[in-house]
């Protein structure tokens, strides 16, 4: 281990299980085109580890926003910090340089591929899984997230090359959040572009830097969330990233509610807007982020009263609630899943639904019947799923 390693490594072992962040330099010998010692010119990052008892090995890198020219750190980064450290996952606060401060691209790169490396090659001293960093912003942020999705394999001038350096900078997941995407087109933000390019400003460089047009096959799975109302940095950025993704068949998750303005992080007050965190949460567990675990592809068939199912679906859950959920659709009483999207190998519990219309003389509000019991009174229904799980038979009984 080199000495830059050794005195991260030492911060790292304090940092575990406290409830307070830890600041660690991302360089702490001198960052590359500092122009001094400040906070503002040497980036670092505030480590927030999960929990002992409660982490699961995933972490993810937390890019607040502010347009280049500032940093909205607490609710867009301590709060997003300690609300993945509910779910297990440690997180790591990047405080990168910004144009006010004199510093614009590459620098801002140079910084988030730095983050992400460093937060991988300690992985061991952190008690995370190297596959399991992902990568989180807001606004600008979402921009600085998009860049890390797209041109990880970018190796800026200015950059080191020690042995962080050689470290992977791909992150495995990605959550670009209202974020800035595009620098060439009418709805970019015009004012993340000027502090992002400075005097280098020009329409070859503002393409260079504009995301929708750098995303491959290569792109990592990816989460978006956005509103309608968002006037400051418009839906179009979020959409037509989402687009580029659906181009390059990068598996991704587009999610745009109606009201709310720019800026509003997690806004858990909030009874409507503030679900959008519950389906990242959902999202990052059905990818096996938060807890790999061995799927399955199962079939069968589900009856009711001894009658196909008409149509409805099929729940497998764990107890375990970092472990991947299986939804399956019954279609005239059958139902199948690949080995992607099946139940986890092992005991889960079962959730049936189904048409009232399949119960003669069962009303219902919604017109759906659902039951977590083979029959009444005969307590949880669980079912020990096998690799490769055929004909499957669920026989409801009313």
């Amino acid at each position: 281990m080199n000495k830059i390693s050794l005195f991260a490594a030492a911060l790292f072992f304090t940092s575990l299980g406290h409830a307070e962040p830890t600041k660690v330099k991302l360089w702490p010998e001198g960052a590359p085109g500092a122009r001094g010692t400040e906070d503002k010119d040497q980036p670092f990052i505030n480590v927030w580890s999960a929990a002992k008892d409660k982490a699961n090995g995933a972490a993810f890198v937390v890019c607040p926003g502010g347009g280049y020219g500032g940093l909205a750190a607490d609710h867009e980064g301590v709060q997003v910090a300690k609300w993945f450290n509910g779910l297990g996952v440690s997180a790591f606060v990047l405080h990168y340089r910004l144009g006010s401060q004199g510093y614009h691209f590459p620098t801002q790169l140079i910084d988030v591929q730095r983050a992400i490396r460093h937060v991988r090659a300690n992985a061991k001293e952190y008690g995370i899984d190297p596959n399991r960093i992902g990568i989180i912003g807001f606004s600008a942020g979402g921009h600085l997230t998009s860049m890390a999705a797209t041109m990880f394999d970018e190796k800026p001038e200015g950059m080191t090359n020690d042995a962080i350096d050689q470290v992977s900078a791909r992150p495995d997941v990605a959550a670009p959040t209202y974020p800035v995407i595009s620098m060439i087109e009418d709805y970019g933000h015009k004012g993340s572009r000027k502090n992002l390019l400075g005097p280098n400003d020009n329409d070859e460089l503002a393409k260079h830097v504009s995301t929708e047009t750098r995303v491959t096959a290569n792109t990592p799975p990816t989460f978006i969330f956005q509103t309608d109302e968002d006037t400051v940095v418009p839906a179009e950025n979020a959409v037509a990233f989402y687009l580029a993704c659906r181009k390059n068949k990068v598996p991704a998750e587009l999610h745009i509610y109606r009201p709310g303005p720019h800026g509003v992080g997690l806004f858990l007050g909030d009874p409507v807007l503030g679900t959008w965190s519950g389906h990242l949460r959902d999202w990052l567990r059905n990818q096996g982020f938060l807890k790999p675990m061995k799927r399955t592809a199962i079939n069968g068939k589900v009856t009711v009263n001894g009658k196909p199912v008409s149509w409805g679906s099929v729940i497998f859950a764990s107890d375990d609630p970092s472990a991947p959920v299986a939804c399956a659709r019954v279609m005239g009483g059958k139902f199948k899943l690949d080995e992607k999207t099946g139940p986890i190998v092992g005991k889960v519990k079962l959730t049936v639904s189904y048409s009232a219309a399949d119960v003669p003389g069962l009303e219902t509000a919604d017109g759906t019947a659902t039951t977590k019991e083979q029959k009444p009174g005969a307590g949880e229904w669980t079912l020990d799923v096998v690799e490769g799980a055929k004909d499957v038979e669920l026989a409801v009984t009313r």
